[in-house]
């Protein structure tokens, strides 16, 4: 719910869930720490897609489509944005630790000859979240296995004809 509608009230989001306003309000004190709570979910999801993709010792095409699978997986079960919650220091510091940990991993992709050298800096690391999130929203038909196939295709091959 809240990832279509970020302003849903707590009595929604306990009807929705099939609860009383009540029941929720017993385990969050209030809708900040309900979403504090959600955004803190997510961000250990993410950290563990991370660490399950072994990025600094799989293979790196094996790692890149592990990564990709898993995030994937992440961003259809915690559809909501971490950006509303980056003004909270901790969110801030475990958010940019994740995406240090992927640049990294992107820049070894590089120097192993899977990303072009010469692009742009930060490029990679810039539209593989997109494409990612893209893949999650647009083709909820696909496994997240069959996503990522069609993210780490297009990060590496682009769209134009083989």
């Amino acid at each position: 719910m809240l990832a279509a509608d970020p302003g849903a009230s707590i009595a929604g989001i306990a009807a929705e869930a099939g609860v009383d306003r009540r029941t929720v309000y017993r385990r969050f004190a209030s809708r900040e720490e309900l979403l504090a709570a959600i955004y803190d979910s997510r961000l250990t999801a993410i950290e563990q897609a991370i660490e399950d993709a072994r990025l600094r010792e799989a293979p790196v095409t094996v790692a890149l489509h592990r990564y990709v699978e898993n995030i994937i997986t992440v961003n259809r079960t915690w559809p909501v944005d971490l950006t509303r919650m980056l003004t909270d220091d901790n969110v801030h510091d475990r958010r940019d630790a994740a995406v240090r940990e992927v640049d990294a991993f992107l820049e070894r992709a590089t120097d192993e000859g899977l990303l072009r050298p010469g692009l742009p800096k930060g490029w990679a690391s810039a539209l593989l979240p997109q494409l990612m999130h893209l893949v999650s929203r647009q083709l909820p038909e696909l496994s997240p296995g069959q996503a990522a196939d069609v993210v780490v295709d297009t990060l590496l091959h682009g769209l134009g004809a083989p």
